[in-house]
Formats: structure tokens, C-alpha cells, sequence
């Protein structure tokens, strides 16, 4: 199932960037893969207005617009209500609507915290551990097994009094439901009738779909409705067999909706329609997840026999011309190695052409990923007009330095007693970060869940400018790996100590290999990232992690030459006042697209044609901000991609 997530109390409309869905895995034929999963999406409405509104639930009523740099990157119903839209300019806004609260989401401390909270809550339903995120407001769940379990409880003969039981040790709890009938909106959408039950002697697996899909349907509904009593948050869901139907079918009854794709998911010789194909069939391939704004160019010129006229006007970056997975999949000759012909070359992930042959007929093996304690990697980078002295790098350097320490302590770290949550982050104006003090100012014990072996530093130069005075647009990253310092794990030591230490140490000299000439490098961004992850043992494993923490204590007395002592003093003023507040242009948990080899340095290009092979990589690549961008791969929350691809086709 899939899930996408908005808060509640407002009249949600249609315009929103997070959906809730479930999704059944692969239960059709000629999906080759019979084990029937249950996959639901969910997606929650209107996440970032929604992280404000559940914070100051006055907001509600009042048109609310989050900001970043100079556009609104969303906004709530009551603001679209009065004209507002996402992409738009903070200036038009304000003309057309004076009144509305602008709200600055620079900093996503506050999304991340909401979602991973969120996250957890739907978790807790979950026994096969398979729920993965997908950005900030999007969960799928691979209910396969709860559903299985129902289905065996169920008595044919009275279906209409039936118990949906979520958890196989407590027979008291769960919900009492109707399993004759679905739960909420159907594609296609069906006439309110009750549907005869099957008689038990004839359930083979064809019978099985449709009633599958209807206990998929009911647990939906509680989930969302617990959602919302609980937290506060509305939900749309979208249930089907694997993720990218339900990804989709969860698209349709939004806010606070969800619907069930119904069968029949194949032909057979008693139907000679699959709702699977009439429902992908209406889709522009643009919408399909994974086929990026470049690859569905390119395979709607070769539908048109000519290049695809392109609107950049249009604000949702769309082309004047649908070109349906209809028009795909019947176009003369159209076939897994007629796409792969069209698509391939480097940096293309092997069979693209067999991946998209599948989602244009509905089939999807992509599994649900389980819960990962731990992200591949943490990096956070900000982008710049031009950075060109050392001067201004060093200043940098130390504010992502600082995010990312802290970054690692919220994400690496838990409380020593191992069942509390990981590190809740201070609230955001608030002093210098350090680490959770007690009343009697001892610090309160943490330790490293995991620790990163391999600290990168990442810049994008621009190319110079050509004998013309235009420019080569380059999106080309290059990077210096190098061995983390062990220093950056100490949780006594202050933040802003611990961050210009490694600057010294470890990420200026990386610079320097990088850019050995002494200015002039004209660097449009910069990246810092904490790679490699060695998760620390628990009881189970082999010591190694918790001896690293046993080992930081007992050098408390070594670290005290250098260690600040934490007092109550107010921030000093001579970094232009900025030191607690550091607003972060992109904060990203990912994961490499592609291996780097070795852990020297890396050069990593990225080919013009990049097929966004990681759409479902969701707990890995860019997990917390975005997607990666099929063109340059930057990590773009997924409410900017579409202007971040309107930039690639406008003139430089």
C-alpha cells in the first residue's frame, strides 16, 4: 500500500505532493510472480503546510505558504483557495494575497522529525517489516503476510462479521469489518451494490485477488483513520499489487481518499480486459515513476517520428503533447530491446528497456524495502552563485561541517539504555547545538549506532567561459574521499569545536587536492558526506561499536585539553550571528547511484541521458529530500522537481 500524508481540518483540494498508497505485490499472472503481496502506498496530503499547521493548529484556517529562497515551494488549501499555487514567486504571492503567512522551509529539520515519527507510527502495523519511505510524505507497506493471515481466519459463510486481527499473539486486537465488501473508492469505479460473496468451494487463487484486495482495503482504512486520531495527519492511499500500481491508483481520490485497483489484473479467457492496462494505458509517460523528464522526451520523439514540442512556459513543466503508455505500448515494434536500443549508453543501468517494458504493462517486481535503522550515507550540501576565495570556502566548509556532525549525532546515535528513540533535535532558533545535558549537567549517555568510515567532500566547479561569452552548462561533480577522522565521534565535545577541527584536518587539505590552484575554482556547490557506514554491534554482534563508545569515555580526561566547557552564555557574535541557525538549501540521506570504485578520489560524470534507475530507492537515494535528477542528478525535493527541469531545457 502507499501512503501519502496531509493534516487535517482543512478542505483538502487536489494539489498535493504526498500520497499514501498500498500497494499488493504482483498477485497477476503475468506478473510471473504468484505470492500475492499485499503492497499499499500511502502518501501523507499536503506534508510541508501540514508539519506548521500540526506545530500551531491556528494555521489552519489562515493561508500558509512555505518558502524557499524566493518561491513557494507549497502552500495550504486555504491559500490555493485564494489563488496561491506552488512554484510561485514569493512576490506575486504576496500581491495576490496580502495576508498570507509566509513560513521559511530552508531548514528541514522539522519535516524530517514529522516524517520519521509518522513513519514510525505506520511501522508499528507493519509484521513484515517492509515499509519504505519515499521523500518526506510517501510510505509503501508490503501487508502481504497480515493479509494472508486474515484471509485464513475468514469465515465464508458470514463474511459480513468478520475481525481483521493485527497481531497473531492478541486475539483482541484489531477491528470488526465487512469482508463482502471493499473499503472506500475502486478504479474503475464500481456501483455501490454488495458483491456476492464466492462459496468456499470455489476459491482458487483467481478468487483469492479480489478478496485479498479487499482486506487490503479495510486495514487502509484503519491505518488512516488511526493516523488521523493519533496524529493528526490526513492520508491518501492507493492499494494494488506491487508499488508502482498502487503508487499510482493512489492517486486518484485525494485528500484523505484511497483506492483499490479491482480485478480482473489479466485476461483470461473469461475477460477480455485487464483493468491493470486500461488503468496504465490513460497515463502520460512523463507520469510513470521512474522514466525522467529526459528518457520520456526521448521515447515520445520516437513515438511522434520527431522531437516532441516542449512548453517551457507551462508551470508544471509538462509538453504540449500527451503521449499516453498507450501510444508506447502499441507503437509498431515496440519491445524491451527496441527501448533498450532507444535508451542505452553509459550510465544506463542494464535492461532499462525490460524495467520500462514492464511498468508500461503494469508489472513492477521492485519489492518493498525493509526498514533500514541506519542510511547509507548522510551528506548535505548547499548551492552558490560563485565561491571563490579561501576565505569564503573555510566559512563554508564550517557551516556543513556543523549540519552534518549534527546530522550524524541525530541520525547515528541513541540513548545507551538501547530502547529509547534516537536523538530528538532541539527546536530551531535555539542556542549552539550540544549534546542532551541533565540537571546535574552531566551528559546524559549516548551512543554510535553506526559509524562512517569514509568522509567525502564533493564540489561542482564551472566550466570557464568560451571565446563567445557563453558558457558550458556542466553538472559535473568531482570528489576527494578520505578516512573520518575518529575525533567527529566524541559526543562530549561541542559541535562548533568538533566542525572546525575536521575543517583543519581533514576537509581543507581534501580541498586543496582537489583545487590545487589558489583561487578562481568559481564553484557553483559543495557537498560534504559522511559514506560507508560500519553499523556498531549490538549484543548480538561482534563488540566493535559499543568498545568505540566504552573507549570515548574513558578519554574524557585525554579530550579536556581541548574540550570547550558548555556554559550558559549566548552565542558569540562573530560569524555574522549565524551560528545556531544554518539554513540548509538541501539536506539529503542517499545512497550512491553508482558504485564508487576505490575510496580515493572519485570522479563521478553524469551522462546527459541518465535514466533515473533509483526511483524506487527510496530509504537510500535522497530518502529525506528528493529524487535525483535524471538529467544532473541533484537531489531536488520532489515539490521542485518540475521547475528544476523546466532550468535544464531553458537557455543558459
Amino acid at each position: 500500500m502507499h501512503i501519502r500524508e496531509h493534516t487535517h481540518g482543512t478542505n483538502h483540494n487536489h494539489n498535493h505532493h504526498h500520497h499514501h498508497h498500498h500497494h499488493h505485490d504482483n498477485d497477476n499472472n503475468n506478473n510471473n510472480n504468484n505470492n500475492h503481496a499485499d503492497a499499499k502506498r500511502q502518501d501523507y496530503d499536503c506534508f510541508y503546510a501540514s508539519v506548521f499547521e500540526a506545530a500551531d493548529p491556528a494555521l489552519k484556517s489562515l493561508p500558509l505558504a512555505v518558502q524557499q529562497k524566493q518561491i513557494i515551494v507549497t502552500c495550504n488549501y486555504e491559500a490555493r483557495r485564494r489563488g496561491l499555487y506552488k512554484l510561485q514567486l514569493i512576490r506575486d504571492a504576496k500581491k495576490k494575497c496580502p495576508d498570507v503567512i509566509i513560513v521559511v522551509g530552508e531548514d528541514l529539520t522539522r519535516f524530517r522529525n514529522a516524517s520519521k515519527e509518522l513513519y514510525h507510527f505506520l511501522q508499528a502495523f507493519c509484521w513484515s517489516r517492509k515499509v519504505e519511505r519515499l521523500g518526506f510524505d510517501e510510505v509503501f507497506l508490503d501487508v502481504t503476510d497480515m493479509v494472508e493471515y486474515n484471509l485464513q481466519l475468514l469465515n465464508h459463510h458470514d463474511l459480513i462479521r468478520s475481525f481483521f486481527h493485527l497481531d497473531r499473539n492478541d486475539p483482541t486486537n484489531g477491528f470488526a469489518y465487512d469482508a463482502s465488501n471493499l473499503s472506500g473508492p475502486t478504479f474503475p469505479v464500481a456501483p455501490h451494490t454488495a458483491s456476492s460473496p464466492p462459496p468456499p468451494t470455489e476459491i482458487g487463487a483467481s478468487h483469492l485477488l479480489p478478496l485479498r484486495l479487499r482486506l487490503g482495503s479495510h486495514l487502509a482504512q484503519h491505518m488512516r483513520h488511526q493516523l488521523e486520531e493519533h496524529k493528526g495527519y490526513t492520508a491518501t492511499v492507493g492499494i494494488s499489487t506491487n508499488k508502482l500500481l498502487s503508487k499510482l491508483v493512489g492517486n486518484l481520490n485525494k485528500p484523505k481518499g484511497q483506492t483499490t485497483l479491482v480485478p480482473p489484473y489479466a485476461v483470461t479467457t473469461d475477460c477480455e480486459e485487464s483493468n491493470v492496462t486500461t488503468f496504465i494505458d490513460g497515463h502520460d509517460i512523463g507520469k510513470i515513476p521512474g522514466i525522467g523528464f529526459k528518457v520520456a522526451q526521448r521515447i515520445r520523439n520516437l513515438v511522434l517520428g520527431r522531437d516532441a514540442a516542449f512548453h517551457s512556459g507551462l508551470v508544471y513543466g509538462g509538453t504540449e503533447e500527451n503521449i499516453t503508455v498507450k501510444d508506447v505500448r502499441l507503437h509498431p515494434g515496440m519491445s524491451p530491446e527496441l527501448l533498450d536500443d532507444l535508451l542505452g549508453g553509459p550510465g544506463v543501468p542494464k535492461a532499462i528497456g525490460g524495467k520500462i517494458w514492464g511498468w508500461i504493462h503494469g508489472v513492477d517486481d521492485a519489492e518493498v524495502g525493509k526498514a533500514r535503522k541506519v542510511p547509507r550515507q548522510i551528506s548535505i550540501e548547499d548551492s552558490y552563485v560563485r565561491l571563490d576565495t579561501m576565505l569564503e570556502i573555510r566559512k563554508e566548509l564550517t557551516m556543513l561541517a556543523s549540519s552534518l556532525i549534527k546530522r550524524m549525532q541525530l541520525d547515528l546515535t541513541e540513548a545507551d539504555d538501547d530502547d529509547d528513540p534516537p536523538m530528538k533535535e532541539e527546536k530551531e532558533e535555539e542556542a549552539p547545538a550540544t549534546i542532551t545535558v541533565t540537571e546535574d549537567r552531566t551528559p546524559a549517555m549516548r551512543r554510535w549506532i553506526a559509524h562512517p568510515r569514509t568522509l567525502r567532500l564533493t564540489t561542482r566547479p564551472r566550466p570557464p567561459l568560451n571565446p563567445d561569452g557563453s558558457r558550458t552548462r556542466s553538472f559535473n561533480r568531482i570528489s576527494r574521499s578520505c578516512p573520518m577522522p575518529i575525533f567527529v565521534f566524541s559526543l562530549t565535545e561541542r559541535v562548533d569545536a568538533l566542525a572546525e577541527k575536521l575543517v583543519n584536518d581533514a576537509l581543507i587539505p581534501a580541498f586543496r587536492k582537489l583545487h590545487p590552484e589558489k583561487s578562481g575554482w568559481n564553484l557553483s556547490l559543495v557537498n560534504v558526506g559522511a559514506t560507508n557506514m560500519a553499523e556498531a554491534a549490538t549484543d548480538s554482534k561482534d563488540g566493535a561499536g559499543r568498545d568505540i563508545g566504552r573507549m570515548f569515555r574513558r578519554q574524557t580526561d585525554v579530550l579536556k585539553e581541548w574540550k570547550i566547557e558548555d556554559r550558559d552564555v549566548a552565542p558569540s557574535e562573530d560569524e555574522d550571528g549565524s551560528r545556531s541557525t544554518v539554513s540548509l538549501k538541501s539536506v539529503e540521506v542517499e545512497e550512491q547511484e553508482y558504485p564508487h570504485h576505490g575510496s580515493g578520489a572519485t570522479l563521478r560524470s553524469t551522462p546527459d541521458g541518465a535514466i533515473d534507475d533509483t526511483a524506487w530507492d527510496s530509504e537510500e537515494d535522497a530518502s529525506d529530500f528528493g529524487e535525483a535528477c535524471s538529467i544532473c542528478r541533484a537531489v531536488i525535493p520532489p515539490f521542485a522537481m518540475v521547475a528544476h527541469e523546466r532550468f535544464h531545457t531553458m537557455p543558459d
